[in-house]
């Protein structure tokens, strides 16, 4: 299971943006790579903390993720360089972190995460995200649905294959770093001298050059296109969230790492039905015959219709109860599927007729008609409520 974002800052849920900057940095600098060389652990730890500070540091993905989990922030762009929790890059999260709290920004005792990118250890091009749109009605939001965008982005160069270089040429090999994309500096940091890591300046970190560029492409590897893309929206999304369609948006560079389509989730207003997280609220309003006498009346749901029975003497405040009617929880988070809660409201009429006026003026002093003690606290109870909440 998935540690939770404060436990790994060591702060409470109500934490201000200054304990969170405070405790981020704290725990950043105790499992810094620089301290803790060669030690995975730690590395995970480090990734973990820049996580967890990139969501509640900022305050929309901060409220989404206190009420979905991370399932609420998935997708969400990265405050660091554009990483993203499931692919952090740790040169990114180092080099971020050196710049916005002053520290020393060196990859000592790190230089297999280049190598990691590839066989000569060269930095992969990452092409940028989009961002489209998604507006869903209730029944979409509850079933899930696939949607499909026509996308102008950047694509792969047909003409040399996303290589950059012109037919019948291929990338050389880089003789400032001799293909490892990076050269080492020694240097003066926070932690004292360490051994510094820095993308090469010829080759940009690649490892490679392009001695005679595609003509097509110009060298990049990339051109505009248009694509069809689909995008799978699984069942309880809610308005706000964002899901992540990986390697769907632009292309990278020379064969790099594909972006991201980011997709923003909105509501469509459902015209008798109210969303209230997994529940959905009706109101139910009943003429004063059906109140008194009960009756059989018909509720919308997502699906359509159900018929509720409203039993003789049902007071106004009631609240009906509709069990499983309403919408699922996404991922597991949030408990099987919501409720349709039926609110129920009385008509007064406001003009009778002259024999409506009549039946009234007759039952006006009916003991019947009258209210007791008990259902007069029961229904102020009801209404109270409504302000206590």
């Amino acid at each position: 299971m998935e540690e939770d974002y404060y436990n790994i800052l060591g702060v409470e849920k109500d934490a201000t943006i200054d304990q969170i900057k405070k405790a981020y940095r704290r725990t950043a600098i105790k499992y810094h790579p620089d301290r803790n060389p060669n030690n995975k652990e730690a590395e995970e730890k480090f990734k973990q903390a820049a996580e967890a500070y990139e969501v509640l540091s900022d305050p929309d993905k901060r409220a989404r993720y206190d009420q979905f989990g991370k399932a609420g922030v998935d997708g969400g762009a990265g405050g660091f360089g554009g990483f993203d929790a499931g692919g952090m890059d740790l040169n990114d999260i180092i080099r971020n972190f050196a710049q916005n709290f002053g520290f020393g920004g060196g990859f000592g005792g790190f230089s297999s995460s280049f190598e990691d990118a590839g066989s000569a250890g060269s930095r992969k091009y990452q092409g940028s995200d989009l961002r489209v749109k998604a507006k869903l009605t209730l029944q979409e939001m509850a079933q899930g649905i696939t949607k499909k965008y026509k996308v102008q982005k950047d694509v792969t160069c047909r003409e040399c294959h996303g290589s950059g270089c012109e037919k019948d040429y291929k990338p050389e090999t880089c003789i400032t770093c001799k293909g490892r994309g990076y050269v080492l500096h020694t240097r003066q940091s926070f932690f004292g001298m360490t051994q510094v890591q820095e993308p090469c300046p010829t080759c940009h970190g690649e490892g490679t050059v392009i001695k005679k560029p595609c003509s097509h492409c110009h060298g990049e590897g990339i051109v505009k296109g248009e694509e069809i893309v689909e995008v799978k929206i699984p069942a309880g999304v809610v308005g706000g969230m964002i899901i992540n369609a990986h390697g769907k948006g632009n292309a990278g560079k020379h064969n790099g790492i594909p972006g991201n389509i980011q997709v923003v989730i909105e509501e469509i207003p459902h015209s008798e039905l109210i969303r209230d997280g997994q529940d959905l609220i009706y109101n139910l309003l009943l003429t004063i015959p059906q109140a008194v006498l009960g009756d059989s009346v018909e509720i919308p749901t997502i699906e359509g219709k159900a018929k509720i029975n409203i039993k003789a003497g049902t007071q106004p405040g009631t609240t009906l109860r509709l069990r499983g009617k309403g919408l699922p929880a996404i991922k597991g988070y949030g408990y099987g599927t919501g409720d349709i809660i039926v609110n129920v409201s009385i008509y007064i009429p406001e003009t009778l007729s002259k024999a409506e006026k009549k039946i009234f003026e007759d039952l006006k002093n009916s003991e019947n008609i009258q209210s007791s003690q008990s259902i007069k606290e029961k229904i102020f109870k009801t209404f109270k409520n409504y302000f206590n909440t």
